[in-house]
């Protein structure tokens, strides 16, 4: 322990002066920009010490109730603190925090090795809101002596059914995988550094604003942009963890790496280094550390040593950093012959995927011809739909699109109805400002559906939204949308009036500064958009969406903007698309199995306590593997391009549900005719 004690002394150190600057110019963003036009108060004071307790130690597992007594002698005081650029509490805490997990995962590490009677009728409580913090020692170690008995239990299940541990017994394979998964998250605690400690107090304190207000160190504003921009300069090597080295997992084609040829999925990259200098060994290093290393200006050097599959031997290779283009995020577009997948209903319906909505600012500023935009993306797609033929309709896949630039939204709403407002923004002043598609041509006029679950936020739900006001097409999937009706705008945390003379990078502030709202005058936010065929879902039943978030905006409603609807949405259409749909759901096999897995989802969801007991959940464990035993079965392997949207019962339900839709709005329009 004392040996554990000293190199987490050595790694962890507290606040840097230039973190009192960055904090004060926080918090003045903070009050001056934000929509809530709220102060750094007390009542924020508290939400701080609450929130920044529940990120470190969620399950109330490490601090003891004596910790939180000591520390809620900070409640009134850390708005005080933090605006004048006082962030030693946050390392403080921090400091205290690690020795309590140094202490608690060293008594883990003896439980597990302990026995434990899986035969008795023992239950541990799941539902952290009714615990308390631990009150005694005693308490705290038989919190944890059952915490490592269910872990145990659960890999134990696990362990017996998989064929390749035949010779090795379940439990003693559960222990080596339990040890080895708490001293890696001891590892990766201990590799905590500065700018991570700063960037989780402040967002803590961005958070009690509202959810998606956060302050991005320098490192994590970089993975900002690449996600934004969809390239990075790099070698081109997707990198996993594994064991305390960095493996390669995926060699991304066309890049340095991909070029090179030498480095193969499965090899370990034991030491980085540059052009010049010292190449570093990053055995046990943190992998988000080690991906910092590797990136670096295109046209420059990396050094890598690499241990190669079983030999061990540790080859250096050279190789030159180019820019990587990360086109498994890209929108991505196919036509599908519903021939194929849905027997007797012919039909060429074109697919395209969204993953996310997003921009290349930097290339857009510099006046870059190829430039990454979604918009582009989506009408290059469309055009190449109209090379190929006549086409029944478009699908807009928008699933687990989480947003992205407001920008693209308005952009891509535009190339599917001709002028008119797309989305509606207030500001801090409660000033309303329309935002309008101002370009009169359309890239597609036809049949539209689009389809969202739970997880299509922001600026999926502008587009959606859009499309839904417009009487432009229909929605199909889960009941709502996320709920996300919110604007954030990145701002650099800098002194403005000497930012020539003090140019350090010190990240940037994600600040919500705007509230959207529908043409029609809602806001999406807590509500989302509804869909007009909903179908069975499990991420219906779960706590997803903006209503489930700690400090969410409520709902609002403005005057509608002015727009005129296309009809193409009318009730009567969508309730006859609606009694198709469920006449199909109904009769559906694999839909009957999923609304039974939704039964037995929420049977468990308001459990509060779950059963120690190996016979209890042995059974529980083989009900569940009976229901997903067939489809297992028909699952096909993984190929290196997969469709865009795959052969499924629900898949295949939306083009059914298309179809229906297509056909029924041919018929409308030719009766109106």
């Amino acid at each position: 322990l004392l040996v554990a004690t000293t190199i987490f002394a050595q790694k962890i150190t507290g606040p840097k002066p230039s973190d009192e600057t960055t904090a004060k110019l926080v918090c003045d963003m903070v009050s001056r920009y934000h929509i809530k036009q709220s102060k750094i108060n007390n009542e924020i004071s508290s939400k701080l010490l609450d929130r920044f307790l529940k990120l470190l130690d969620p399950q109330k597992l490490y601090f003891l109730d004596s910790d939180i007594v000591k520390l809620n002698k900070y409640r009134n005081e850390l708005d005080d603190l933090v605006k004048v650029g006082d962030v030693k509490f946050a390392y403080t805490t921090f400091d205290l925090y690690m020795r309590r997990m140094e202490d608690q995962i060293a008594y883990a590490q003896q439980l597990i090795d302990q026995d434990h009677d899986f035969s008795l009728d023992e239950t541990m409580t799941i539902d952290v809101e009714q615990m308390e913090w631990p009150r005694t020692i005693a308490e705290q170690k038989e919190r944890w002596r059952k915490r490592i008995k269910n872990d145990l239990l659960v890999l134990k299940l696990n362990n017996a059914d998989d064929d390749k541990n035949k010779d090795e017994d379940p439990l003693d394979k559960a222990r080596e995988q339990l040890h080895k998964r708490y001293r890696t998250i001891l590892k990766n605690l201990r590799q905590t550094e500065g700018f991570e400690m700063l960037e989780m107090y402040l967002s803590a304190l961005t958070h009690c604003f509202d959810p998606h207000s956060s302050y991005m160190s320098p490192q994590t504003l970089e993975d900002f942009r690449i996600s934004m921009q969809l390239s990075l300069d790099g070698i081109g090597a997707a990198l996993r963890s594994e064991d305390g080295y960095t493996t390669v997992a995926q060699i991304v084609p066309g890049g340095a790496a991909s070029d090179d040829g030498r480095l193969a999925v499965g090899d370990k990259i034991v030491g980085v280094g540059q052009a010049e200098g010292e190449i570093v060994d990053i055995v046990e290093m943190k992998l988000s550390k080690v991906v910092r290393l590797i990136r670096g200006p295109r046209g420059t050097l990396v050094r890598l040593n690499v241990k190669k599959g079983d030999s061990g031997e540790i080859i250096l290779y050279d190789l030159t950093r180019q820019k990587i283009e990360l086109k498994s995020s890209e929108v991505k577009g196919e036509i599908i012959k519903s021939g194929d997948r849905l027997d007797g209903r012919s039909g060429q319906i074109g697919v395209i995927n969204i993953p996310s909505f997003y921009r290349d600012f930097r290339g857009a500023q510099q006046g870059l011809p190829d430039f990454k935009s979604t918009a582009r993306d989506v009408r290059k797609v469309i055009d190449q739909f109209a090379e190929s033929g006549p086409i029944d309709g478009i699908i807009i896949d928008l699933r687990t699109n989480g947003g992205g630039a407001l920008s693209e939204a308005i952009e891509v709403s535009g190339l599917f109805i001709d002028e008119g407002p797309i989305v509606q923004v207030k500001e801090k002043n409660g000033k309303v400002k329309s935002h309008d598609d101002i370009d009169p041509l359309v890239a597609y006029k036809g049949p539209l559906v689009v389809i969202c679950n739970r997880l299509s936020a922001s600026a999926s739900e502008i587009f959606a939204g859009v499309i839904k006001d417009y009487g432009r097409g229909i929605i199909v999937g889960d009941k709502t949308t996320h709920g996300k009706g919110t604007v954030q705008n990145v701002m650099p945390v800098n002194k403005q009036m000497f930012q020539l003379f003090n140019p350090q990078d010190r990240g940037a502030l994600k600040l919500t500064i705007n509230q959207f709202y529908r043409v029609n005058g809602d806001s999406t936010q807590n509500r989302g958009v509804r869909s007009d065929v909903v179908l069975p879902s499990l991420f219906d039943h779960m706590d997803l969406g903006e209503s489930y978030l700690d400090n969410a905006l409520e709902f609002d409603h403005i005057d509608p903007a002015d727009y005129a609807s296309l009809g193409k949405n009318s009730p009567n259409l969508i309730s006859q698309v609606n009694q198709l749909s469920k006449k199909r759901v109904a009769k559906d096999p694999e839909f009957q199995k999923l609304n039974e897995d939704i039964q037995k989802y929420l049977s468990r969801k308001n459990r509060k306590e779950i059963s120690l007991n190996e016979a209890v959940r042995l059974k529980e464990k083989q009900q569940d593997e009976k229901n997903q035993k067939k489809k297992g079965e028909e699952e096909k392997p993984e190929v290196e391009n997969p469709p865009i949207f795959p052969e499924g019962f629900y898949n295949d339900e939306v083009l059914g549900i298309s179809l229906d839709y297509f056909e029924l709005l041919k018929a409308q329009n030719t009766a109106q005719k």
